[in-house]
């Protein structure tokens, strides 16, 4: 049996101890090393008449459950001129149905003593509830009901309109830094829907329609693009005939829900582009990206351990290198979107007044082409498993949190063993594998290189208001 150490502060033993007792692992000094493997997820998979996929997982450990409902819809699913549907569909799927009034659904949840909320991706939009034992039907219902006669009408649809335009000024428009994933994806794609965030642009929030809204809500929000998760205290047979008597009323689709993704084409040889922003922001940023594959690829899990050693927190080797040791920048700091489809790894870099974005470029680069032609230290493929680990035990230690794990590994992977089958994968990935996936995505043929610079009278006042220096 493959055994893992995990380094902890001895400052947090305490807690650590009493969390390891429920998780199977044991502490001995400043080390936690885990005496078996996590305990698999039970569940049980079913598919309704109507297409649904229902997921059941029983955690009888507190009187509580949790439901996520995922449709998989997201920003990807959404045709150039009409972006930003996903998102607002996340808003009107609280405006009411034919049985439930608008706002209603949170208020019935949370006199019962649950809360709910909703999230949108590039690939899925997740409703989720969390509520006591016995108010399970009440759930089932609710989500049943706006499922089959969502309230969409001019009102509705223009109020919430003016929320989600709201949010993305709040959010974006008006944060300092705030459309630097709207830059970067709309640079770094030519045709995959990615090229657009699930936000949506403002010009095509006020060009749609009711009718367009309409459209795409009898697309995408039917019961075989949908998978319905519980885990909780229940029993499973029980909850199975809940499920079906308020879902399999809800009926097929008329049509085939649309698969016609386009597929971005590879890039072939190193982009360098240079733009300028508006007054929000306030110094000239650069990004380094590359391309890169799908979450479930083998490729994917050794991206993982490369993101960690280069750019996950103050000790990684973009900060410590940018910031602390050359002080090109005030910030650096970088993330892997592995998702559904083929995504981006990149680095960022905030430049430091004084230097320069070039400066910052180099550094980038030289940091991507360390890890093809060296190979990281075991102190750092062990950290970085060690965190893995970590989150992969106390990660699904709440009933919100295997449910989430359930619906990842069914809508996002197709596969629902996936589950449980990462946890090997990680504790067996070599230092080897991480140079091999740098060799075949960090190469300059498939490097973006994206400056980003603030107006001219930008930068100068932005750490000594009205001086120049």
């Amino acid at each position: 049996m493959r055994r893992m150490m995990l380094v902890v502060a001895p400052s947090r033993l305490r807690w650590l101890a009493l969390a390891a007792a429920v998780v199977g692992i044991v502490v001995t000094s400043t080390t936690v090393e885990t005496a078996v493997r996590p305990t698999k997820l039970d569940y049980r998979r079913h598919t309704l008449n109507n297409g649904l996929t229902v997921i059941l997982s029983e955690d009888h450990s507190t009187p509580i459950v949790h439901l996520q409902l995922v449709y998989r819809v997201g920003s990807k699913n959404e045709r150039p001129g009409r972006t930003g549907f996903a998102h607002l569909f996340e808003h009107m799927m609280f405006k009411g149905s034919r049985n439930v009034l608008p706002d209603s659904h949170l208020t019935l949840i949370s006199r019962v003593g649950g809360d709910g909320n909703a999230y949108t991706s590039e690939d899925a939009t997740t409703f989720h509830e969390t509520v006591p034992a016995q108010y399970l039907p009440l759930v089932l219902w609710l989500e049943a009901d706006r499922m089959a006669t969502l309230r969409i009408d001019e009102t509705t649809f223009e109020s919430e309109r003016l929320v989600v335009k709201e949010e993305r000024r709040w959010r974006y428009e008006d944060t300092p830094f705030g459309l630097l994933s709207e830059i970067l994806y709309d640079q770094a794609y030519a045709v995959h829907p990615y090229k657009h965030t699930p936000i949506g642009s403002m010009k095509d929030l006020e060009a749609a329609s009711v009718t367009d809204v309409q459209g795409f809500f009898d697309t995408y929000y039917v019961p075989e693009n949908a998978t319905l998760v519980l885990v909780g205290d229940f029993d499973s047979a029980e909850a199975l005939a809940l499920v079906k008597q308020y879902f399999e009323r809800v009926p097929k689709a008329t049509r085939p829900v649309p698969r016609d993704i386009p597929r971005e084409p590879p890039q072939t040889s190193e982009r360098r582009v240079t733009i300028t922003e508006n007054e929000n922001w306030p110094l000239p940023t650069v990004i380094v990206a590359h391309h890169i594959t799908y979450d479930g690829h083998p490729d994917a899990y050794p991206l993982h351990i490369a993101a960690k050693v280069l750019s996950d927190g103050q000790s990684s080797r973009i900060y410590r290198r940018l910031v602390y040791d050359e002080q090109l920048a005030i910030s650096a700091f970088g993330d892997r979107s592995i998702i559904d489809d083929p995504n981006l790894f990149y680095a960022v870099s905030i430049v430091q007044p004084g230097r320069t974005p070039e400066e910052s470029a180099a550094a980038l680069i030289r940091e991507f082409d360390r890890l093809q032609t060296e190979l990281i230290s075991d102190q750092e493929l062990q950290r970085a498993k060690n965190q893995f680990a970590r989150d992969y035990v106390f990660g699904r230690s709440s009933v919100e949190q295997k449910a989430s794990i359930l619906s990842h590994a069914e809508v996002i992977h197709d596969d629902i063993t996936t589950a449980d089958a990462e946890f090997d994968i990680f504790m067996h990935i070599t230092k080897e594998d991480v140079r091999r996936v740098a060799r075949t995505y960090f190469t300059k043929e498939n490097r973006l290189v994206l400056t980003i610079l603030p107006p001219a009278s930008a930068g100068r006042s932005f750490l000594r208001p009205g001086g120049d220096e």
